[in-house]
């Protein structure tokens, strides 16, 4: 079996989105992405899309507001139980700890 040329460089299948067009879907705008792209196709000028963009980019603030409101959640969420995860051993009391170090080093 022939493996494919590494000089293939033929364009993938419509079907496969693009990483960008995959990371905006994730965050609910991209009807308004889509907007801004064909306001641009259409008019040719930035200029002429002032309003298409500012929604996308409220929309995608408001996405980034709510996601680091999550990461810090869960954040307090993981420092709470590890708080509360008993990591250190018993410590000996003064009187254990005097015994066993004079034990130790005086013999």
């Amino acid at each position: 079996m022939a493996s494919p040329s590494p000089h293939d460089r033929s364009r993938k299948d419509d079907d496969e989105d693009d990483p960008v067009e995959q990371m905006i879907s994730r965050t609910g705008c991209a009807e308004l992405h889509y907007a801004v792209q064909e306001c641009m196709a259409e008019h040719q000028d930035w200029r002429m899309c002032k309003s298409q963009v500012q929604t996308f980019k409220d929309c995608m603030m408001n996405f980034q507001i709510a996601r680091k409101e999550q990461l810090m959640k869960q954040t307090r969420v993981l420092l709470n139980t590890v708080d509360q995860t008993p990591w250190t051993r018993r410590r000996p009391q003064n009187a254990e700890f005097n015994d066993v170090f004079s034990q130790d080093c005086f013999k």
